[in-house]
């Protein structure tokens, strides 16, 4: 069912860039086709180094910028042929859905042809911004998504399986790839103050600088959204509120990603110099498709890769052994991303339109929540999911076995009316469960968010929906506090008993200001450090024999951290005595004068940005103290054991009230320039540190337009 469309008033000022007191650009265009011209333009005048620096992720180009350390992933991105996929993927849409996308990109070229892509950046650089191609937007999200599934983690528990031994692989679960997550929920508007429901919600990503995601309204005669744009991206993917309907998503953790052992033999061509690949599949020895590439390396010789491309997928990576991994993903074989939901979802008015929308998603699998003015709730999982043999989603399978080849069938995924309240944070029951997934995150976030939304006195307002976001209790604590309560104090140094006695009477909240909050972390980080470098698990060290881009995913001392839960329940499983490990960490910290004198978890818990500015702007990320961690709701992620500063985190907040748009609030970490020396580069982090939110304007007088 479609609804009527409804036809919006244009500003006084006419088709135009218009921003508020934040710098947070407001679109207008007579069309949707011309607004998709204007946020391409906007995207390339506002972020320009940004979305260049993707559009040569996508490509494989970025060695041509940054030199030798960027070549793993330009051989990566060329072996697993994102830009290629992009273009069939491009190639396959429908009509009215290219057109739309042409135009985004033909905004970003002229925006190019008007000398608007010029910046401090490009200098520092001496680089240059080039031509979009058309499929250039796909690629782009491709960047964003192609690790943040399952397959990187495949290659950690065939790493254990080699090293420690198939029974080692469940001791490492960590029921989570830390590397995605976000909080997402909803009330129904029957425990709301204004009766209608409530959307609000935090994606956890890389705190990359410039934002992963900008602050944008898109709005024509057909539709008028505010949302969260990809820079380099058409539309508002993930989170946007149309006045009439609003949607929020989290990462619903499904294993949809297959890697693949291939026996590769190479065969001379009689009469020639050259050569043949040949891989064996489950009919026999089949034919590879070959190709080779060239990565020019700033400062360096060129690098040659070779491109393989066998019945299953690219070949992204060699295996200790002498084979090789092949890379299977839905995108890659149905030529399809989901972009034919971007458009319906701007122009939708009722949540059944916003689930029709989504009917054409493919990756990455989203977890949505949905509502709109009407009063309607929906949780639902959107994305494709092949059914396949289960143990496909534990470690790479066997190419050459018909057993676990894709059937062309996908899974059935859950849709759910809601009544009371929506969560999801990754979480095992609002992502489908075993039928789409093996491992989801632990349910502290959603349990807590729940907790805190049922434990509310009288209706849900949009004070209290933001206020939840800043939720600090830490939902492993009871699980650390048993460790803790179980070791015997006579064995421990007067300090160490000090404070094991101060945690067990901490109330698990880490706060920036937070002494104690500051000992566990410390605690934490040498029981990680002990376990990682216990003899049980020194094989874990050994080369994987993997590239190094994969080695955040690979690391021990990083695994050992994320597993930490698991390990200290079922730790001597590998011979690791966990309570002599705590005590032992709890002396290690009472060497450490520094938590004697009232140390706080916010002088070590501080924005660590992911930013890739030359020269002289290497060092302008800002700073800031940081309430919250991994396991809180204010999920501001860190590394126990590795890294106290916190790389990842909310990369934005919002609240959608769908009784009157104009109640939403929003908020970036960082701000909504681009570049580096402008006002709004990051001028939403004072606020976004300590919870706060902005107002969502949506009075075209209270805007001011640019020239």
């Amino acid at each position: 069912m479609t609804s009527a469309p409804t036809h919006h008033p244009a500003p006084a000022g006419g088709t135009g860039t218009y921003r508020d007191e934040w710098g947070i650009p407001h679109l207008w265009a007579d069309s949707a086709d011309e607004l998709a011209f204007l946020q391409g333009y906007n995207a390339a005048s506002d972020r320009s180094w940004q979305i260049e620096l993707e559009r040569w992720r996508s490509e494989g180009r970025t060695a041509e910028l940054l030199g030798q350390d960027a070549v793993a992933w330009d051989r990566f991105a060329r072996q697993a042929r994102l830009d290629d996929t992009a273009r069939r993927c491009f190639e396959g849409l429908d009509e009215a859905t290219q057109r739309w996308c042409g135009q985004y990109v033909a905004g970003v070229n002229q925006a190019l042809a008007d000398g608007l892509r010029s910046g401090p950046e490009f200098e520092e650089a001496k680089a240059s911004p080039e031509r979009w191609n058309p499929w250039t937007p796909l690629g782009v999200f491709l960047v964003h998504h192609i690790l943040f599934s399952t397959f990187p983690n495949k290659l950690f528990r065939a790493h254990i399986a080699r090293t420690l031994g198939d029974h080692a692989v469940g001791l490492f679960s960590i029921e989570a790839p830390v590397w995605s997550g976000s909080n997402a929920w909803a009330a129904h508007g029957s425990l709301t103050d204004s009766g209608l429901p409530l959307v609000a919600g935090d994606p956890h990503r890389l705190m990359e600088l410039p934002g992963v995601y900008q602050q944008i309204r898109l709005a024509c005669p057909d539709f008028d959204a505010v949302g969260f744009a990809f820079p380099g991206v058409p539309g508002l993917p993930h989170f946007g509120h149309t006045g009439h309907t609003a949607w929020a998503i989290t990462n619903a953790m499904a294993d949809y990603q297959d890697l693949f052992e291939e026996h590769l033999r190479r065969v001379p061509l009689r009469g020639t110099d050259g050569e043949r690949v040949l891989a064996r599949g489950a009919e026999g020895w089949e034919p590879v498709t070959v190709s080779s590439e060239t990565i020019t390396v700033r400062g360096s010789g060129p690098v040659y890769v070779e491109i393989l491309e066998t019945a299953r997928g690219p070949v992204i990576s060699e295996m200790p052994d002498g084979g090789a991994l092949s890379l299977r993903f839905p995108a890659y074989v149905e030529g399809r991303l989901g972009f034919e939901a971007l458009l319906p979802l701007l122009r939708s008015r009722q949540v059944a339109e916003v689930e029709a929308a989504f009917d054409s998603w493919v990756e990455p699998v989203n977890s949505v929540i949905t509502a709109d003015s009407a009063g309607s709730v929906r949780h639902f999982v959107a994305g494709l999911v092949p059914q396949r043999n289960p143990a496909n989603r534990r470690l790479p399978v066997p190419g050459l076995s018909a057993r676990h080849a894709w059937d062309g069938q996908y899974v059935a995924l859950p849709r759910t009316e809601v009544t009371r309240f929506a969560v999801s944070a990754n979480d095992r029951a609002s992502g489908g469960g075993d039928a789409v997934a093996l491992e989801f995150a632990p349910e502290h976030r959603a349990r807590r968010i729940r907790e805190l939304l049922e434990s509310s006195r009288g209706p849900l307002s949009v004070d209290r929906m933001q206020a939840i976001h800043s939720d600090t209790l830490l939902g492993p604590w009871p699980l650390f506090w048993d460790l803790l309560d179980g070791l015997d104090p006579d064995d421990l140094s007067p300090v160490a008993h000090t404070l094991r006695t101060l945690l067990l009477v901490w109330d698990g909240h880490m706060d920036a200001e937070s002494h104690p909050a500051a000992v566990f972390a410390a605690w934490r980080g040498a029981l990680v450090q002990r376990i990682a470098r216990h003899q049980a698990l020194a094989k874990l060290s050994e080369p994987t024999g993997h590239s190094s881009l994969f080695g955040p995913w690979l690391s021990a001392a990083s695994r050992v951290g994320f597993a930490l839960e698991t390990l200290v329940a079922r730790g001597s499983e590998l011979g690791i005595a966990i309570p002599v490990e705590a005590a032992a960490a709890l002396e290690d910290v009472a060497l450490e004068e520094s938590f004697m004198d009232g140390a706080l978890w916010g002088d070590r818990h501080q924005l660590l940005p992911v930013h890739v500015l030359p020269g002289r702007w290497t060092g302008s990320a800002p700073e800031a103290r940081l309430s919250g961690d991994t396991g809180c709701v204010l999920c501001t992620e860190s590394l126990p054991g590795v890294e106290d500063r916190s790389f990842r985190g909310p990369v934005a907040r919002y609240v959608w009230d769908l009784s009157q748009r104009s109640n939403s609030r929003w908020i970036v970490p960082f701000g909504a320039a681009g570049k580096p020396d402008h006002p709004h580069f990051s001028d939403q982090l004072p606020l976004w540190s300590t919870g706060e939110l902005v107002p969502v304007v949506t009075d075209w007088e209270r805007l001011a337009k640019d020239a």
